[in-house]
């Protein structure tokens, strides 16, 4: 008789008979194809308009701290207008599941927060900008 027999990801193709066993082909596992619905029917369709694209973010003049690493805002400690001494947080970038502290780079004043909590950033996403 011959067998396949899936095992951690290989399907094993095997012919046993009385007293001996003989491996005929080896071979990585996939998916069957999903199966094709019988009678389907025709939902009536809606054309939806195209998601507007977001809006350029237009800086102010000075210094743009960007994201270092893509990931989500879980806090802003600064506002517009505060003062900051280099190596202070200004805010914290959650990124698989690590919570980093974004750090000014130098002394200065935040002309402008250009992120805001709970946004998805990617990396060299512009955060703050810094005069």
């Amino acid at each position: 008789m011959k067998y396949k027999v899936t095992l951690n990801g290989k399907t094993y193709e095997v012919e046993v008979e009385v007293g001996k066993v003989v491996l005929l082909d080896e071979y990585e596992a996939c998916a069957p194809a999903p199966a094709e619905p019988a009678a389907a029917v025709a939902a009536p369709t809606t054309t939806a308009a195209p998601a507007a694209a977001p809006a350029p973010v237009t800086l102010s003049a000075g210094e743009p701290v960007n994201a270092p690493m893509p990931g989500n805002i879980l806090r802003i400690d600064v506002k517009e207008g505060d003062k900051v001494k280099a190596g202070q947080t200004l805010l914290i970038l959650e990124a698989m599941k690590m919570e980093n502290e974004i750090a000014s780079p130098k002394d200065g004043t935040v002309v402008q927060i250009v992120t805001s909590k709970g946004a998805v950033v990617e990396t060299g996403t512009p955060l703050v900008v810094l005069a």
